[in-house]
């Protein structure tokens, strides 16, 4: 155990070789001491923050409890679609109260664009029924109270408190976890693993950006099945800047938007340019 500029004690745990280019470029990093870790995931961090400074939650809300009911629709859903589909559902159903007394073909006709309408809206019934019965209306602010909802899980509840509430909680996504394991913070499958791994290496007021941050990268360069290693800005500090394309031009065609801004920038750069 040790501490690093007075911040949490660490142990690392680090990544092994694993076929299919999930995890890959260990040796790197078994002989690196817990400072080391802590060192190398921070300076990820920092050239994180530089490469994407807007980094943010892409799901729009005003209130803690449109966040957690567009967090519910995220679920095998873009932000984008989402974006588009709550503007009317919040016209119809701005709160709690109100959603806990909708009528349920209603509901679900307004969140078909999302997928999985019929159990996204009993879940949505379910939760406006417990803030309304159990806080009075208003969705709690701890992670406790957030995890004790219906079809509320920590992954959601820490997109609500970081993003609502203001308090630091660490979103472990798909994203999150895959770059994880990648950069050799971890070799946990387990998303509540992962999570207080990876929390014991950064301070605590990092955690919500860093999550937006990750998020921003998994989707522009380390993707799953090819990620784009040749035009990674943190490639020298991962063990596994090998798995995808290393050439700088052609790795420069793999990126993708990380953001839907970014998204409409680029269509309407095309369409300029066409």
């Amino acid at each position: 155990m040790v501490s690093v500029d007075g911040e949490l004690e660490v142990k690392p745990t680090v990544a092994r070789p694993r076929r299919g280019g999930t995890r890959i470029g260990a040796a790197s990093v078994r002989t690196e001491s817990p400072a080391a870790l802590v060192r190398r995931a921070r300076k990820i961090n920092r050239v994180l923050a530089e490469t994407y400074p807007d980094a943010h939650c892409e799901l729009d809300f005003e209130s803690p409890f449109q966040l957690i009911v567009a967090v519910v629709l995220s679920a095998q859903c873009t932000d984008v679609r989402v974006n588009l589909t709550t503007p009317a559902l919040f016209a119809r159903y701005p709160t709690a109260d109100e959603m806990a007394v909708a009528d349920p073909v209603e509901l679900e006709e307004l969140i078909r664009p999302t997928g999985f309408y019929r159990n996204k809206a009993k879940s949505l019934l379910g939760l406006s029924v417990a803030v309304r019965d159990r806080f009075g209306g208003e969705v709690p602010g701890t992670l406790e109270e957030l995890v004790g909802l219906p079809g509320v899980g920590r992954k959601t509840a820490n997109v609500v408190l970081g993003n609502a509430f203001g308090v630091p909680g660490i979103t472990v996504d798909t994203h999150f976890g895959r770059l994880a394991r990648r950069f050799g913070w971890t070799e946990e499958e387990d998303p509540v693993k992962v999570e207080h791994i990876v929390g014991a290496l950064f301070p605590k007021q990092e955690w919500t950006l860093l999550s937006h941050r990750m998020i921003f990268h998994g989707r522009r360069v380390c993707h799953s099945r090819r990620p784009a290693c040749g035009a990674c800005p943190v490639a020298a500090l991962c063990p596994s800047r090998t798995i995808g394309e290393t050439d700088p031009l052609k790795a420069e065609t793999l990126l993708r938007p990380a953001s839907a801004r970014e998204a409409a920038q680029l269509a309407a750069a095309r369409k300029a340019a066409s």
